[in-house]
């Protein structure tokens, strides 16, 4: 019969923990930096991307971690 275990050993058990909170921080940041680069678009910039400036202000004003 097989020897089998249930019992997951790993050298580094939290490693993927980490990772996945470094991609979760990483979208974080990036949304952020978006939506500040979207706050300095002007009028003409914001028409010709077809946004509104309420669009662009409900974008703005959500915090970082909502997508």
């Amino acid at each position: 019969m097989a020897d089998l275990s249930l019992h997951y050993s790993s050298k580094a058990p939290l490693a993927g923990t980490f990772a996945v909170f470094g991609q979760i921080f990483a979208t974080w940041r990036q949304r952020a930096k978006e939506r500040k680069e979207l706050s300095t678009l002007d009028a003409r910039t914001l028409r010709d991307l077809g946004l509104s400036a309420s669009d662009v202000n409900f974008e703005v004003n959500k915090p970082f971690w909502r997508s």
